[in-house]
């Protein structure tokens, strides 16, 4: 069964809702100005703390030094730590010597050369996304053949994961823009986003 993870959490609603909806993973993005979903480890604890036991909780990170990353992984008290910077093999050795956790890395996918990358990481989890929080699918025919296990993102909507599954079989999918109105998370396209991965 493909599991599911509802990212861009920032709101203690936001939490109400998935904890109503159970998906598999939920995300916060960390330390991110660029993003109007971005939280400090303070505000994502306290986050952290109202989520259901049995929802995994993951941090979204940006190109962030790796200590200060690994101390806001334990001040929130993640379970996983998804890099979608320009994180290299280095940074990923290095980021293991300092936190347990596993870590999934995103690939913006814009040709072959993305998904050798990707097939080649050191990463727990790789991740196939059209860009960071984009809310645009890549082109699913670059990954055929694809022979790793790996997580879907990109132009994902409660509507379009069945396809996406059925097309693409992977491991997880992860949304965000496409479980939102007018910028925040929407209860309704929430529930529709998990029953839908649930039912595929």
């Amino acid at each position: 069964m493909t599991k599911i993870k509802i990212c861009g959490l920032n709101r203690p609603c936001d939490i109400d809702y998935v904890n109503e909806a159970g998906p598999d993973y939920a995300g916060f993005v960390l330390n991110f100005p660029q993003s109007h979903r971005s939280l400090t480890p303070a505000a994502a604890a306290a986050l952290r703390k109202r989520l259901a036991p049995g929802i995994r909780a993951v941090g979204v990170f940006v190109d962030q030094p790796a200590e200060a990353l690994a101390a806001a992984a334990e001040a929130v008290g993640l379970d996983v730590v998804q890099l979608h910077g320009h994180e290299d093999e280095a940074y990923i050795a290095e980021l293991r010597r300092m936190t347990p956790l596993a870590i999934w890395k995103a690939f913006k996918i814009r040709a072959a050369a993305d998904l050798d990358a990707a097939a080649q990481s050191s990463a727990d989890e790789v991740l196939l996304d059209s860009g960071c929080g984009t809310g645009a699918r890549f082109d699913w025919s670059l990954a055929e053949g694809f022979d790793r296990p790996f997580l879907l993102a990109g132009g994902l909507t409660p509507e379009s994961i069945p396809a996406a599954i059925d097309a693409m079989h992977p491991a997880l999918v992860d949304i965000s823009s496409g479980v939102e109105t007018d910028r925040v998370k929407d209860r309704d396209k929430i529930i529709a986003a998990v029953r839908a991965a649930r039912e595929a």
